[in-house]
């Protein structure tokens, strides 16, 4: 455990224990106490990915093929030195909803989950995670999680360590009309994992049109927010949106799409600011883009942000003031 988590969660436990909100018992943290030492800045490089996404199923080819290439992708990453690399939705294969149908292309039906090459997706999991392994490199990326029959699967991001582990997975929760009528079980719970001291949430398809989630993820103390998406035609929206959402929580975030879509919106990583700190090439060509991102307890916009979310207006609001409640005078 490090000592940056070590210290966030110290300061839960203060709130927790006293009734505190989180910035008054971070303010006490910050007093320089010899015995309560402000917290260091944490850093890890991380690498954003384009990949070539595929929406066959039934196509093994093409199912290899997206597993040679997240391989080819992570060891590129390692080589600059990421500890993380983070990839599109449906990296593994993303199905088209026309070729899952079950009664044919138009109109669209149920998805047929049989039509999905099961055995071979989970031979390139498999692959995925020991080369995770040998490489000490944490891999996030999107594919479809298969439930129990006849439930549908989720669309979810796996979180593997950098031991080859699974540590974890997000399923998307706000789910499309198409995907939430024909394809997909939704998901009901956010995410965090941490690395070298560095928490991290994730997201995926059209979740940043939901600033809600984003909000969430700030009061889960988070430092970097994972967006994977699979959008042809809202690409530079979400982009917009990702930059917009670092900016006002005050945080990092990943913006992952694949490679074809790149050419309107390449992958990228956005600063707390809201700028792009790394972009990949938008030439519709698989490739990385890298960069080091920290986690700043010193910075005080987001304990005063939270304390602005408080009421600590309130004792200031006049009710009384004609020339307040007046608002047809100068």
């Amino acid at each position: 455990m490090t000592q940056n988590a070590n210290f966030k969660r110290r300061v839960r436990a203060r709130a927790a224990k006293t009734g505190e909100s989180y910035t008054a018992a971070l303010r006490h943290f910050h007093r320089g106490a010899p015995d309560n030492p402000a917290p260091e800045v944490r850093s890890v490089r991380l690498a954003v990915a384009q990949s070539t996404v595929h929406d066959d199923p039934r196509d093994i080819g093409a199912l290899r093929g997206s597993g040679l290439e997240m391989r080819r992708l992570m060891r590129e990453a390692r080589q600059a030195g990421a500890r993380l690399l983070h990839f599109p939705e449906g990296a593994t294969c993303s199905p088209n909803k026309r070729i899952m149908s079950a009664g044919g292309r138009e109109p669209i039906g149920p998805a047929d989950w049989n039509r999905f090459e099961w055995a071979v997706l989970r031979e390139e999991l498999e692959a995925t995670t020991a080369l995770a392994r040998e490489l000490g490199l944490w891999t996030v990326f999107g594919s479809v999680h298969r439930l129990s029959q006849p439930r549908r699967p989720h669309s979810s991001l796996y979180v593997v360590s950098d031991r080859g582990d699974l540590e974890t997975r997000y399923d998307e929760r706000m789910l499309s009309n198409t995907k939430i009528s024909f394809m997909y079980t939704p998901g009901s719970t956010p995410v965090t994992f941490e690395v070298d001291g560095i928490r991290f949430g994730c997201t995926l398809g059209m979740e940043s049109h939901f600033p809600e989630i984003f909000i969430e993820y700030e009061r889960l103390d988070v430092d970097c927010v994972l967006f994977s998406t699979n959008s042809h035609t809202d690409g530079p929206a979400l982009a917009v949106e990702m930059q917009g959402h670092a900016a006002s929580n005050n945080y990092w975030a990943s913006f992952s799409i694949p490679a074809q879509h790149s050419l309107t919106a390449p992958s990228g990583i956005v600063a707390p600011g809201g700028r792009w700190a790394a972009q990949c090439p938008a030439d519709g060509t698989p490739a990385i883009a890298v960069a080091d991102i920290n986690s700043n307890p010193g910075d005080p916009a987001r304990p005063w942000r939270r304390t602005a979310r408080a009421g600590i207006y309130q004792p200031h609001l006049v009710e009384d003031d004609q020339r307040s409640n007046d608002r047809g005078m100068f």
